[in-house]
């Protein structure tokens, strides 16, 4: 795990102070092309991998996930922080299990999320949430204790956007052992600034998926160490293929006009790794 052990390290110096781009592909390929534009570290999208295999976002299973993970982990140099979903656990001890496998993937960091998968209750409730997010705690520490820990309040995108429970969710999370804090689908600044401050000095990550006027040079003067962008990489290469499908259907070949040159493709994948 000595090669782990250095992505872990570089990963974690990455939290300590400025901000940085985490970008998120869906497969081998779009990690190799991240990695040559020079991001320093990759985070997998749950979406964007679970579209690739023909499914819905969290309608993977554990296996599956775990062998992304290590297909991710072993083609790239750079870390990788998992989208692991709520755990793949019914309770604190099966996402106990889930994490320790996770770990051995080689993953720099993973992300444990509050969503129950349940829509008539889509949140844990705060007790069981933080009794998750120790086990996974608990899990990384006997497994070595260098893997980042992420803790996610989703109630931005679960239909809750609650500023205020999403904060004493963090801050619990924080206290229960998570090293950066997340909640996907805050938009405005004051929302962003408010998480930072109430989970200081840990660091916070920022979803940014979608047209924004933000830049990362305000999200880091508002204290933000890093910004993830989700599905939204697999949304656009989909989009693309979503026009030039639709180009095929009424006869048109335009749409190949904005296609990736296959020379440079073959280049990239060519080198030695």
């Amino acid at each position: 795990m000595s090669d782990a052990s250095a992505k872990r390290r570089a990963f974690r110096e990455l939290h300590q102070a400025g901000c940085f781009i985490l970008p998120n592909p869906w497969d081998v390929g779009s990690a190799l092309y991240l990695q040559s534009l020079g991001f320093r570290a990759l985070a997998s999208s749950s979406a964007g991998f679970a579209w690739s295999r023909g499914g819905s976002d969290g309608a993977l299973t554990r296996e599956q996930v775990l062998a992304h993970l290590r297909d991710l982990v072993q083609a790239t140099s750079l870390p990788v922080n998992a989208d692991f979903e709520n755990g793949f656990g019914r309770d604190a001890s099966g996402v106990a299990e889930s994490v320790r496998l996770a770990v051995e993937t080689g993953v720099a960091g993973l992300s444990i999320e509050d969503a129950s998968g349940d829509p008539t209750n889509p949140i844990f409730d705060l007790d069981t949430a933080v009794e998750r997010l120790r086990a996974a705690r608990a899990a990384i520490d006997d497994s070595g204790g260098d893997t980042v820990l992420v803790g996610r309040a989703e109630n931005f995108i679960t239909g809750r956007p609650d500023l205020s429970d999403t904060i004493v969710r963090l801050e619990a999370y924080a206290e229960a052992g998570a090293d950066c804090l997340y909640a996907p689908g805050l938009r405005t600044r004051d929302e962003i600034r408010a998480v930072v401050v109430a989970v200081a000095p840990k660091p916070v990550n920022v979803l940014v998926g979608w047209p924004s006027d933000l830049t990362l040079g305000e999200l880091s003067e508002l204290g933000v160490r890093r910004v993830s962008v989700g599905g939204a990489l697999a949304r656009c290469a989909w989009g693309g293929l979503q026009r030039a499908a639709s180009s095929l259907l009424e006869g048109r070949f335009d749409e190949f006009a904005h296609a990736a040159s296959g020379q440079e493709l073959n280049a990239l994948f060519r080198r030695p790794r």
